[in-house]
Order: structure tokens, then sequence, then C-alpha cells
């Protein structure tokens, strides 16, 4: 059974040269913290793909929201306008999905 239930901000970057990319998670861990419209976030850096499949792209940031309104509330909440104006000088390449979520395989909860 697929299940609709949620909706995903997906973010894949490459950083230019120079930037404190350590600077700018904690901002974003700090954003996502303060803004309750964000139901959960993860980030990660590539460490195993082969360059040519990575294509550049070193980060990966994900956002859960309950719904596409609470997502597009929080595209424009002040706090997120304002980090988006930083975070975009930082950016060498990018790419933005933003999709309601098909839930196939649910996590299980411990026993």
């Amino acid at each position: 059974m697929v299940v609709m239930e949620e909706f995903k901000h997906f973010v894949i970057v490459k950083f230019k040269e120079g930037v404190v990319v350590e600077e700018l998670t904690k901002g974003m861990e700090k954003l996502v913290s303060e803004i309750d419209l964000v139901k959960s976030f993860e980030w990660g850096q590539d460490i195993e793909s082969l360059d040519v499949l990575r294509q550049g792209f070193t980060h990966a940031f994900l956002m859960t929201f309950n719904k596409k309104e609470d997502f597009a509330a929080f595209q424009s909440h002040p706090s997120h306008v304002e980090f988006s104006e930083k975070f975009s000088t930082a950016i060498e390449k990018i790419v933005l999905l933003d999709f309601p979520s098909n839930l196939v395989k649910p996590v299980k909860e411990a026993a």
C-alpha cells in the first residue's frame, strides 16, 4: 500500500570554492529548529559516489513537511527568505526537487 502523506523539499548542492560549509549547515540546522512548519530535517555529505556520477555535487538536504501548504508557508517565512539569500551566494550548482511523498515502506517501530 502506498500512502501519500508528506511533502518533501530535496536540495542537492555543490558549494563554491572556499565556502565554510559547516557554518552554513549550522545555520540551516538553527533555521529549521526555529520553524515548527518543518516536520524533520536531515542532511549529509556524499562520501561514496564516483566523481563521474556525483557531477560535482557534494551535499544533500531533505526537509519534510506535513503538507504542501506548510512548505509554501516555510518558503515565505522571513527567516527562510533571509537564510536563502546567504545560502544562494555560497552555491556553485544546485538541484531542487519539491514533491509529495509516496511512502512505500514505513520505518519499522522497535518492539
